[in-house]
């Protein structure tokens, strides 16, 4: 930022880690109202006094419905208190979907002129990753006629791995390897899903990988049916080492799809007779895969920052 000619100062929270994280979220908003002075807050957190809020967690109102959260835990209750405030306080808010602005919007009555879309940005690594099938089937052993399917993302429960797992046991080519890629506390819960869809010798589960690119790299599928994404950055990743991907319409980054791959919800089976259909037509395939590619260069971090640092200059100027 400094280079664009920007001074800026990244504030994070001081209060100490053994304290509940209502408690934290609490203190931390009064603290930065005690800061505030005429500073100008551009807020990735809800906070009550923000100058610009970046939504990029989405609607914790709409959040709680989709993936019925308990109201036991006081952080949610800590959380729409906030966001309310944060929403009407804020002279703009940026969105990365229009399925964000829109629950804003119907959710809290704000205006549109308030909102300003920016989708996520995304640059893959220039690295060459041609030795990634070697390095990947010599540490998991790959068939030469698997096609290669995979999930990246945790938080198992709302980033829909169950409907990974039942889409993928139902599809009629079962050649194929599948990557889970992730950490969940209820881990040995999805393990024994994949037995009871007869699939384990299929599917790995890897836990969290520095080397996640070189997954993407040689996936055909990137599945991702998701309860609740903003925008799931996982799609503009999948899509720019060439994946076809699916994912459900209660993702922000479903927009940037083919409405043809986009699932009506994690239960939508339809895709698999599309991957079967595909998995026939390598041809087919193989053109949708550079088109994804294609497709996620127009989606750079460079234009993602350039918009943002326009939306700043309309609230200050």
């Amino acid at each position: 930022m400094k280079s664009r000619g920007i001074d800026h100062e990244i504030i994070n929270s001081r209060i100490p880690s053994f304290f509940p994280s209502w408690i934290k979220v609490l203190f931390f908003n009064s603290y930065l109202k005690i800061l505030k002075g005429d500073k100008f807050y551009f807020s990735l957190e809800r906070i009550s006094n923000p100058d610009i809020y970046r939504a990029g967690d989405g609607v914790h109102k709409v959040h709680i419905k989709n993936v019925k959260k308990s109201f036991l835990n006081p952080l949610h209750f800590v959380y729409l208190y906030l966001e309310k405030r944060c929403f009407k306080k804020a002279k703009k808010i940026i969105v990365n979907s229009k399925m964000v602005k829109m629950e804003i919007i119907e959710s809290y009555g704000v205006v549109d002129n308030k909102i300003s879309l920016i989708y996520n940005g995304y640059d893959s690594e220039n690295i060459d990753y041609s030795d990634s099938y070697n390095k990947v089937s010599s540490e998991f052993q790959i068939n030469n006629n698997d096609y290669i399917l995979l999930y990246v993302g945790s938080g198992f429960y709302r980033k829909g791995v169950d409907a990974f797992l039942k889409i993928i046991s139902q599809l009629e080519n079962q050649c194929f390897k599948a990557f889970i890629i992730g950490k969940d506390s209820d881990i040995d819960y999805y393990k024994k899903l994949a037995i009871k869809y007869l699939i384990a010798d299929k599917v790995i589960f890897t836990g969290p990988r520095n080397d996640v690119n070189d997954f993407y790299n040689i996936s055909d599928f990137f599945i991702f049916p998701t309860k609740y994404e903003p925008f799931g950055n996982v799609v503009l990743e999948a899509m720019s080492y060439g994946n076809v991907v699916f994912t459900t319409s209660k993702n922000g980054a479903s927009e940037i799809l083919n409405p043809e791959f986009v699932m009506s919800s994690p239960d939508d089976m339809s895709v698999i007779k599309k991957i079967d259909d595909l998995v026939k037509d390598r041809a087919l395939l193989s053109m949708i895969k550079m088109q994804n590619m294609d497709t996620s260069k127009q989606f750079s971090v460079d234009r993602n920052l350039t918009e943002t640092l326009r939306a700043i200059d309309e609230v200050i100027n």
